[in-house]
């Protein structure tokens, strides 16, 4: 009798683990890992990063194009984590926010992105300010569809990965990602 209990013991020990163990146990690392992914951001994708680069690019494409039609002067006014669009009044003799085009309305870039502005091969010191108390653009997009010279990068901090927006040499506004930086 004694045996015959010994004996299923070791029957059972020696059965292993059951499909839906196997099944739970897996599911648990895959989640697990999934996390770790997405919270290292290891996939090497940036969604956020991504889209502002190119609603970035396709703002000044769209404003370019305004310029020339409307034959007025346009400006880009950075900040670190904004951006605002804004227009030469002739007759008040200053640069204003545009308010009769909501696509050129003051945009937000999404947490953990912020802009770094070179205008005529100078970096360009942003403060962040509530209400600016000037609207004078770093960045110019004239009415005959020049641009002053420029290069805007769109940087993530904690992973150094960045967009730049730049002109190659035929004056065409382009778009360069830049994998994360290890130095």
């Amino acid at each position: 009798m004694h045996r015959l209990k010994e004996r299923r013991k070791a029957r059972a020990l020696a059965r292993g683990f059951t499909l839906m163990e196997i099944l739970v146990v897996l599911a648990i690392i895959g989640i697990v890992t999934a996390g770790v992914l997405l919270s290292l951001n290891l996939t090497g994708r940036d969604p956020q990063l991504k889209t502002a680069g190119r609603r970035l690019l396709a703002l000044m494409h769209y404003t370019l194009g305004q310029a020339e039609l409307q034959t007025r002067n346009y400006g880009i006014v950075f900040q670190p984590r904004t951006y605002q669009f804004v227009v030469y009044s002739v007759r008040r003799n200053l640069w204003r926010a545009v308010g009769e085009d909501a696509a050129l309305r003051k945009r937000t870039l999404p947490p953990g992105l912020s802009f770094q502005v070179i205008v005529d091969a100078r970096r360009v010191v942003l403060r962040s300010h509530k209400h600016p108390t000037s609207l004078l653009p770093q960045v110019m997009i004239y009415s005959d569809g020049e641009l002053s010279s420029f290069k805007i990068t769109i940087v993530r901090q904690r992973t150094g990965r960045a967009i730049t927006i730049d002109q190659n040499q035929d004056g065409k506004i382009i778009e360069k990602l830049r994998a994360a930086s290890h130095s």
